[in-house]
């Protein structure tokens, strides 16, 4: 069992940063792939950034609409995981979940087997 909960929302202004952290619980944590999602109001989950569990250098994924503006990593010894979101547009307010699964595919396509609870992330104009 996974738990995990999430932190670093807030109000920012576009062109602003905001840093999100995922704390897991469980011991097993360095063998999971780890994600961030994002849920807009009026809108389906999408994904957001993805990083792998290999002990030989994690691999990170990102979506298009993020890519060069935000940063997924993690820290094993710290059981967290971190997104740096730069550049902030209003477009990016949503509710910031993160997620884990022992699969990245898993992870990538939206189905992992665990979800914290989210985190609010709003971008003013």
């Amino acid at each position: 069992q996974v738990q995990l909960v999430e932190s670093g929302g807030g109000l920012v202004q576009a062109g602003g940063s905001l840093r999100l952290s995922c704390a897991a619980s469980g011991r097993t944590f360095s063998t999971y792939s780890m994600g961030w999602f994002r849920q807009a109001p009026g809108k389906e989950r999408e994904f957001v950034a993805a990083i792998s569990w290999s002990w030989s250098g994690a691999m990170t994924y990102y979506a298009d609409s993020v890519k060069g503006r935000f940063t997924i990593s993690r820290d094993n010894a710290e059981n967290t995981v971190w997104l740096q979101m730069n550049s902030l547009k209003p477009e990016d307010t949503a509710v910031y979940y993160c997620a884990a699964d022992r699969l990245l595919n898993t992870v990538v396509k939206g189905t992992p087997d665990y979800w914290g609870q989210g985190t609010q992330v709003t971008v003013s104009s």
